[in-house]
């Protein structure tokens, strides 16, 4: 984002602004980075968990947020490609003299959020689902269901869709004209340079503008990060409280059942890591966001600034979780080496071995290889 100026000259937030000019230089860089990343993994992600050893409820949900991440960072691949790394160093950034790919920025700027949005509420959805999986044992096949999980991923998609509609609304395509001289033989020739940029409509779209404000506030940042919140604190008591049914039954030497519920608390262990990245991503923005609505000026003073800092965040958290899959899930770790290591394997030249055979003597071969 480009550096607004301070409305006021505390020194604060000129240095803010400073650190936010400095960072830009490196921004797209790092972007593109994690985006190339953030896309290997996200694929992989996907290939693995539509394995058919890999189908569940939970999976289900975490393939389409992995969906979700991909096409986020797919478009803001080819936004941080053309608009900080190949930007023309004579104008702002998001700044562009082509027509054509300020459309782009135009639609990236609404898709982003849509995509960003659905991997937030399929957190919240998860994150809802493990609870009463580990509340309700013997309904959670019923309660958390493939089929209630397909339902709630639809409703996600659709509804989000649906709420950013004021969103696509508010913002729009801007032009300026700047003459610029050039030197010929017979002297000089003035030519009028046109640049695009995407602004935001809040004089001729008052009430969208405001109603785009609210919901953004409200259905993207604040009540997200509220249930991420609370239910991380009843996640941690769940697994506090399975922990002490595991022991229990480890004490009465039920050592099956003992160790059927630690997968199961390694399983919730794993997606309340993602939950809990998830909420320090999202909480900054989400009081940014809401000190915006109250505080004057506060938008441009602060949050502009950050916005960079803000974007990287999200981009680390929608690429990290192929991490989290491999450190904690060995079902996945084994899905995905037979997936993709298997074929490698299966022709690379090595020992095979050989069983004893008797022969009918009673004497015994050697066990030999080849």
């Amino acid at each position: 984002m480009v550096c607004v100026p301070p409305a006021n000259n505390t020194t604060q937030l000129t240095s803010l602004c400073k650190f936010s000019m400095a960072y830009t230089e490196y921004h797209g860089y790092a972007s593109v980075l994690v985006c190339i990343f953030g896309l290997i993994a996200n694929m992989a992600n996907v290939i693995v968990l539509t394995r058919k050893n890999m189908i569940s409820s939970t999976n289900c949900i975490l393939t389409w947020l992995a969906v979700a991440d991909l096409l986020t960072m797919a478009s803001y691949f080819f936004f941080a490609l053309h608009f900080y790394i190949m930007r023309d160093p004579d104008i702002l950034a998001l700044k562009t003299r082509s027509y054509g790919w300020c459309v782009m920025l135009l639609i990236h700027a609404s898709f982003t959020i849509v995509c960003h949005t659905i991997a937030i509420w399929l957190t919240i959805v998860l994150a809802i689902f493990r609870y009463l999986y580990i509340c309700f044992p013997t309904k959670g096949n019923i309660l958390c269901s493939i089929s209630r999980a397909k339902l709630s991923i639809f409703l996600v998609y659709l509804c989000t869709i649906g709420v950013c509609v004021p969103n696509y609304l508010v913002n729009y395509i801007d032009s300026t004209e700047t003459p610029e001289q050039f030197s010929t033989g017979n002297g000089s020739i003035t030519i009028n340079n046109t640049i695009y940029e995407i602004k935001v409509d809040d004089e001729g779209k008052p009430i969208v503008y405001t109603a785009n404000s609210w919901l953004q506030a409200i259905l993207i940042k604040i009540i997200p990060c509220a249930m991420l919140t609370i239910l991380t604190c009843l996640l941690i008591h769940a697994m506090h409280q399975a922990h002490k049914r595991r022991m229990k039954l480890k004490s009465q030497g039920r050592k099956d059942e003992s160790d059927k519920h630690g997968e199961h608390n390694r399983t919730t262990g794993m997606l309340l890591a993602i939950v809990v990245l998830f909420l320090i991503t999202e909480l900054p923005q989400g009081i940014l966001t809401l000190l915006s609505i109250f505080i004057p000026n506060f938008y441009y003073d602060v949050y502009t600034p950050l916005g960079d800092i803000l974007d990287i965040m999200a981009l680390i958290n929608n690429a990290i979780n192929f991490v989290l899959y491999c450190t904690m899930s060995r079902q996945f770790r084994d899905t995905f080496v037979r997936v993709f290591c298997g074929c490698c394997s299966e022709h690379r030249p090595g020992w095979l071995k050989m069983k004893a055979v008797t022969a009918q003597n009673g004497s015994h071969a050697t066990s030999s290889r080849v």
